[in-house]
């Protein structure tokens, strides 16, 4: 695991790349490679790599990056973990490979000289790559098919700069610190920025299971290689019966996980005693001859929000070498303006707040890679939400969405006061959705929706309050490009995945574990699982329409206690609600009402006042909306 940045200058000026720029980009993510450093400028200067290693495979300097061809034609920037990397090096050793290290990193290079970018379908893991191929030209960048690991991009005037965090970038001279407006409503509603662009204008993603190749004359392709849509594979799997789909998921679990345990340093896994983590650590025990190194947080206070009893109940279990940290209100205070640092953009999820802790005393106690349980969730229809919306669109959206446009835009004209004084924000959105004709499903909450957004934004800025709405629909447009005969739940799921999980949880992840120089690895995304669960019908995943993680839960009897797979869903979370309602509230109202939005007439300063105000008399829960706009708050501040 380790950080990435460069630059591939397209506009004819020749040895315009600068070492010492090199050098800073570098030194930016420091973090994410705190083992060695190094960097790489091509012989026509038109190509600059640099690179922080985090060694986890080969710790010798054999595997130290940039990685460059013998023959010199191409040269090699990698942040991730090729599982397979041993049967894909033994075929190209039968092809006359040879090589100089044990690393996945050579073996990429090597494939991809060999197969150009049909490597990419070669390989399970996790990736960000950049390679620089001389004899055509070109730089090649690429991202694993889930989104795990994030690749960031700027290209203007000549100059195609790249990184694996957005400080990187902006320590190139060429690029300047602009707020992008357009973003703006996306972060509100979903929580973080759409999979495509940023909040800073001009900086861009290579969305998932995307490559793109930068040529000298400054074309830019970007190209889709993966989905994971297969209709032979959904006919296979459909016709399996409950036992068969239980016993195939639990095997294909067992086969992540193992092959998530390919390292050269200490690993364990993050411990919260729900069903996943729980999952991850008996199929870890079964494959070890030592105890797991587990890693549990909790709260001093606000005991409610603890699982403590239910991470030490599997430790004892499986008898794990067992790590907790406990923090309160003035710990996690503490560490909001470094959170807004170190995660590039603003992330409103709280449980960036214990899973900072978290990976701290990971990281403390010598561990350097975890097994985590995102995506789970998402594949197995984890989230009560999840269920709720599909049977409300499946009993009633249709019917509804069928009556005249006059009928259900005045029901939304007459229910908007009343939903309004009862603060069912969600309900109110769904009506506003079906009078204008909008998608139903947009993944996960809206955290602030349109006709929130409408009273949020100064008179100004109103015109913006549209855009989520045009992104959730350009998400479902995606999937039926892609996938023509899917159903609406299958919809839901892909959103669910590309989005959400991709740009708030597994960014939070990334950018969070990184923070403390530790790497975490997801088998719930092995993307042949992901294949899998995405290929199965509602009614196989949610046979009696309200039981989440039906298919996990029946599998996981045979290795974990029915107290765990069957209690009540808790969540991993942060009492924000209480803090910003007590303790916090002096800070998030002074940080939120003098910011950047506020001060520039962007948000409408009553309205922030009286959100603040309900929330603190206890009128209604909007800490969600609250923690949003002072992580966003907080962010602006160091910025601009």
């Amino acid at each position: 695991m380790c950080g990435i940045a460069g630059v591939f200058n397209h506009s004819g000026v020749k040895n315009s790349i600068a070492p010492e720029i090199l050098k800073k980009m570098s030194d930016a993510i420091i973090e994410r490679g705190p083992d060695s450093d190094g960097s790489y400028i091509s012989d026509n200067g038109s190509c600059g790599l640099t690179f922080r290693r985090l060694a986890i495979i080969d710790l010798s300097p054999l595997g130290n990056q940039p990685m460059i061809s013998s023959d010199g034609n191409y040269a090699i920037v990698f942040n991730g973990e090729i599982y397979n990397h041993s049967e894909i090096r033994q075929e190209l050793m039968e092809l006359g490979y040879q090589y100089k290290s044990a690393t996945d990193t050579e073996t990429i290079l090597y494939g991809y000289r060999q197969w150009g970018a049909g490597i990419l379908n070669k390989m399970l893991g996790m990736w960000a790559i950049a390679i620089y191929d001389k004899p055509k030209g070109k730089l090649f960048v690429a991202r694993d098919r889930i989104g795990i690991k994030p690749l960031y991009y700027y290209n203007h005037a000549g100059n195609f700069i790249f990184g694996s965090e957005i400080k990187s970038i902006f320590c190139h001279p060429a690029v300047h610190k602009n707020l992008n407006l357009n973003e703006l409503p996306n972060y509100l509603n979903f929580g973080l920025s759409s999979n495509r662009t940023t909040l800073f204008e001009g900086i861009y993603k290579i969305p998932p299971a995307h490559y793109a190749e930068i040529s000298s004359d400054g074309n830019f392709k970007l190209e889709r290689y993966w989905h994971p849509f297969n209709e032979k594979l959904a006919i296979e799997v459909n016709s399996l019966s409950d036992k068969q789909l239980q016993d195939k998921t639990l095997d294909m679990l067992r086969d992540a996980v193992k092959a998530r345990m390919m390292s050269d340093v200490p690993f364990g896994v993050f411990l919260s005693g729900g069903i996943d983590s729980s999952v991850n650590v008996a199929l870890m025990s079964e494959l070890m001859s030592r105890p797991v190194d587990t890693f549990t947080v909790g709260f001093k206070e606000l005991e409610k929000y603890n699982e403590l009893k239910y991470a030490r109940q599997i430790s004892a279990l499986f008898k794990t070498n067992h790590n907790e940290i406990l923090i309160d209100d003035k710990d996690s205070l503490a560490i909001l303006d470094t959170l807004a640092w170190r995660e590039d953009e603003p992330n409103a999820d709280p449980v960036c707040i214990p899973l900072f802790f978290l990976s701290k005393l990971t990281r403390e106690k010598g561990t350097i890679v975890v097994q985590v349980g995102e995506g789970s969730d998402e594949q197995f229809a984890g989230y009560p939400w999840i269920i709720q919306h599909y049977n409300v669109h499946k009993k009633y959206w249709n019917k509804y969405g069928a009556l005249p446009k006059f009928l259900r835009q005045a029901a939304y004209s007459v229910s908007k006061p009343i939903l309004n004084s009862t603060h069912r924000t969600l309900a109110l959105d769904y009506i506003r959705r079906a009078a204008n004709g909008e998608q139903f499903y947009w993944s996960g909450v809206s955290i602030f929706s349109p006709s929130h957004l409408d009273m949020l934004f100064g008179k100004t800025y109103k015109s913006l309050c549209g855009i989520p709405a045009k992104y959730a629909d350009s998400l479902h447009k995606e999937v039926l490009e892609l996938f023509p005969k899917a159903d609406y739940y299958q919809r839901m799921v892909y959103l669910e995945l590309n989005q959400r999980l991709a740009e708030i949880l597994l960014m939070r992840v990334d950018k969070v574990t990184m923070s403390h120089s530790i790497e975490a690895r997801v088998p719930f995304l092995d993307h042949k699982i992901v294949e899998f669960t995405t290929s199965l019908r509602a009614d196989k995943k949610m046979p009696d329409g309200k039981t989440t993680k039906y298919i996990l839960k029946k599998a996981a009897e045979s290795i974990l206690p029915q107290d765990i797979i069957y209690r009540r869903k808790q969540g991993f979370a942060a009492p924000v609600e209480e803090w910003l309602r007590n303790q916090w509230f002096s800070y998030a109202s002074d940080e939120i009402l003098n910011s950047y939005f506020v001060r520039n007439g962007i948000f409408c300063k009553e309205y922030v006042e009286r959100l603040l105000a309900s929330h603190r008399k206890s009128k209604a829960n909007y800490s969600q909306q609250i923690f949003s706009l002072l992580m966003l708050s907080i962010w602006a501040k160091k910025h601009f």
